[in-house]
Parts: structure tokens; C-alpha cells; sequence
């Protein structure tokens, strides 16, 4: 399944670097985000390759469900973000993502991310995690494992670049987060599971297919990603009657704790 997401997010990866070297046309969607032709063409790519390989697993993705078509969802399904980073993309700036992952029973157990303007991806299952390195031509050359580190005292901090608010500084004062970085996208997690930062807390609003990919990368290199009351983040709540649009709630992105070290 992880060769099936890597093929598709590295074509869906080359059909966005050619709009983003050429120019885009950008609208704006419903809640007022922006969107670009890359994240429509990219996400067609995307879930023709899924649904022909996996025809019994429904697929949630973002620009479907943002224009009312999302399947009914049982305990397995894909959770699919063209671009994550969509602002970043229009900016000119490297920091956005292709995610692809899987969810069952809540969780997100394998997950693939894709930078293409920064020729590196990430991917995870079960407990193996790895990043590889991604030619011009959209070939893998390397492909090493990753894993969190133990977290350390003072933790080294990462901030979401477009969405950083009084509750994110006021959770970097409590914890004497250090040497805080600013990030786009879903590389923040990747950066955790490779052992590059500690914590990654986030209060403003996110959607499901936003985290799940990395989340999938972070758990797999030992990382954990916990709602404010501590409990692991979970997927799948457009079942619940509360939450019909998969929004997640805050949630706090870790390293390797100590006693798992």
C-alpha cells in the first residue's frame, strides 16, 4: 500500500511543481481558504490511484468534501490533502505537502508525504518510519529509517507559519519551549519523526486530512499525537453527530517520550 501512495503522490507532485514553476489561477472556496487548479489536479491523481488499486476503501479528500461529495466511512478509508500548504504554494514558498493515509479504527496506520518543491518525502507503517530524497525527475534515490528523539528539557518547538495564536505562545511560555521554528505545513510532524524538534502544539482550527498523513510518519517513528485532554488524537469523527466536517480539536505533536526511549 505504501508503494501505491508513494507512485501517486509523486505524480500528483509533479503535476503540481509544473503549475507552480508556470503560474496558477487562485479562487477562493466556502470557509474563504484558498484554493489552486494544483490541488484539483493533484487530487484527481490521487484518488483514481487509490480507488483502482483499493475499490473497497472509501476515499476522504479535501476538495471533494469541500464541494459536498464525501462517501460514507466505516472503520477503514483514505484521507487525502493535495496540498496541504496551499498558502505557503501561492507564497512561492518550498514548505508544501502531498498526503496520503490510511485510517483504521481512528488511527492513522501508514502515511506518505510528499515535498515537492523540496525533493523529499516521508513515510510511515507500523512502527517503521522513513525520509527519502527525490531526484528532478521524480525518482527516490535514498531512503533512510527516521525516529523520534527521547524529548528533552527545554523542548525545541515548532510553530505553524500561517497559524500561530495566542494560546500556541502561551503554551511555548509554560513549557520554556526553546529555539521555536516556524514551519509550513505537515512537515511539522515529519520534523518530529525524524527527530529534529520535540513538540508541535496546535489550537487553531485543522482538518483530518491536514494531520492524518503526518501523523501516520510521526506515530510510525515512535512520536504521538494527543488531544489537549491526553488521549491519542483520533479519525474518522464525521461519524459522530457533534462533528460532521472532520475538524480536529487542538492537539499537542510529540516526540519519543522517555519511558518509551
Amino acid at each position: 500500500m505504501l508503494a501505491i501512495f508513494g507512485k501517486a503522490a509523486l505524480e500528483a507532485g509533479a503535476a503540481i511543481l509544473h503549475i507552480y514553476h508556470n503560474g496558477m489561477d487562485v479562487s477562493l472556496k466556502a470557509d474563504d481558504s484558498p484554493v489552486t487548479q494544483a490541488d484539483e489536479i493533484a487530487e484527481e491523481i490521487i484518488v483514481s490511484a487509490l480507488t483502482e488499486a483499493f475499490p473497497d476503501i472509501p476515499v476522504i479528500a479535501e476538495e471533494a468534501v469541500a464541494a459536498g461529495h464525501a462517501p460514507d466511512i466505516d472503520s477503514r478509508f483514505f484521507l487525502v490533502d493535495p496540498l496541504d500548504g496551499t498558502k505557503e504554494f501561492i507564497n512561492k514558498s518550498s514548505d508544501f505537502t502531498v498526503n496520503i493515509a490510511l485510517i483504521d479504527g481512528g488511527v492513522p496506520v501508514a502515511g506518505v508525504v510528499y515535498a515537492p518543491a523540496l525533493g523529499v518525502a516521508y513515510a510511515g507503517e507500523g512502527d517503521k518510519a522513513w525520509k527519502m530524497a527525490v531526484s528532478d525527475e521524480g525518482q527516490v534515490t535514498i531512503r533512510v529509517p527516521i525516529t523520534s528523539r527521547t524529548v528533552v528539557k527545554p523542548p525545541v518547538g515548532l510553530i505553524s507559519r500561517s497559524h500561530c495564536d495566542a494560546k500556541t505562545h502561551a503554551f511555548v511560555a509554560e513549557h520554556a519551549v526553546k529555539d521555536c521554528r516556524s514551519i509550513g505545513s505537515s512537515l511539522k510532524f515529519c520534523m518530529l519523526a525524524e527527530g529534529g524538534a520535540d513538540v508541535y502544539p496546535r489550537f487553531t482550527r485543522t482538518m483530518e486530512w491536514d494531520t492524518a498523513a503526518g501523523d501516520a510518519v510521526l506515530r510510525a517513528a515512535g512520536g504521538r499525537t494527543l488531544g489537549l485532554d491526553g488521549k491519542p488524537l483520533l479519525y474518522g469523527k464525521r461519524n459522530q453527530a457533534h462533528d460532521s466536517d472532520f475538524a480536529n480539536p487542538s492537539f499537542i505533536a510529540w516526540g519519543r517520550a522517555a519511558e518509551t526511549a
